[in-house]
């Protein structure tokens, strides 16, 4: 059963999708957010919205902005919940600055692998904080914008502890977001990382006018690579078919908010990926996330095609045209089969 309880939760990073969180939760509990640019926080303290990264959702009454990180840490306190909301480019220097601290818990919303390393966002938490500290990865079909406005959503917490889950569904699971639980936390990052490189391919394919039903083989074939991926990384077959496996993708795929298929879009118009990436103002996390995948893949013996013609047009100087030529003449072979 629900829980109703008023708690306290720390948000530490606010982009678009820290501040949509902050908000959503504040409907119903005491939230602090905090951000790394003192002015620009200032400037949200004073306007009461994210003018930058979130614009047009003002900020409920019991959503405090904050710019001194000790007192947005403290603010969780020994009971509530402390969200870590940067990008994955940004957990580890987050990570360290929390380190040696005393937080109750630290639950993530970053999605990707780091690029230096080809981690997951939870091997990075374990090289940082080791097993001190209860942590989990909340994930999930989700636009930042949507969830801000306040509609309906479901995600998931994916923890191996599951005491730290069901703190998870009590505090977020309420109004118009409803929360599922897994221990499978190294599925649900796979899935979270590998869809967005996918709406990258998807995005191209629109680009390009090759169509519905082109879409809809790359969104199947790029559930496969997910999946051949995620299971050599250890995650469950089932995590692939939930929420932050098919549903994530298709959203991101198919989404008109989706930044990584906004990449996708612009490449098949000519645009250099510079100019892409500068025109979005935000960060695609399926640009880096594609050299690390191709990368972790190649290492791990494991066919990701979709993911290997992504990471070409991005990084190798292939065409947009070069992504469809390449996966139509690769060989057939079984639907099922594992490579």
């Amino acid at each position: 059963m629900q829980d109703k309880k008023k708690t306290r939760v720390g948000v530490l990073g606010a982009g678009a999708w820290g501040t949509a969180v902050a908000i959503a939760l504040a409907h119903r509990h005491d939230v602090m957010l905090w951000g790394r640019n003192t002015v620009a926080m200032q400037e949200m303290a004073t306007a009461r919205d994210n003018l930058a990264y979130l614009p047009g959702h003002p900020f409920p009454p019991n959503l405090t902005v904050a710019t001194d990180f000790d007192a947005a840490v403290a603010h969780a306190g020994e009971d509530g919940l402390l969200v870590a909301a940067s990008p994955v480019a940004g957990l580890r220097p987050l990570l360290h600055q929390l380190k040696g601290r005393a937080i109750p818990n630290i639950v993530w919303l970053c999605k990707g692998f780091e690029y230096e390393t080809g981690l997951l966002p939870h091997q990075i938490v374990q090289e940082v904080l080791g097993d001190t500290v209860p942590g989990g990865a909340l994930s999930g079909p989700s636009f930042a914008q949507e969830v801000a406005r306040g509609l309906p959503c479901a995600l998931a917490i994916a923890s191996s502890s599951e005491n730290l889950r069901n703190k998870v569904v009590s505090i977020v699971h309420g109004g118009n977001i409803r929360v599922y639980s897994t221990p499978d936390l190294a599925g649900v990052e796979v899935g979270g990382a590998v869809k967005n490189v996918l709406a990258i391919a998807t995005g191209v394919a629109d680009g390009l006018g090759l169509g519905l039903n082109a879409r809809a083989a790359l969104i199947t074939r790029g559930l496969a690579e997910i999946t051949r991926l995620g299971l050599a990384l250890g995650g469950q077959a089932e995590t692939f078919m939930g929420l932050t496996g098919m549903g994530d993708l298709i959203l991101t795929c198919t989404g008109d908010l989706s930044r990584n298929r906004k990449v996708g879009l612009g490449l098949a118009q000519g645009k250099s990926l510079d100019t892409v990436v500068s025109e979005l103002g935000h960060v695609a996390e399926g640009v880096p996330c594609a050299k690390a995948v191709r990368d972790l893949a190649a290492r791990l013996g494991v066919d990701m095609p979709i993911t290997n013609a992504v990471a070409g047009v991005l990084f190798d100087g292939d065409q947009p045209q070069a992504l469809v030529a390449r996966l139509l003449a690769r060989d057939p072979r079984g639907e099922a089969a594992a490579k």
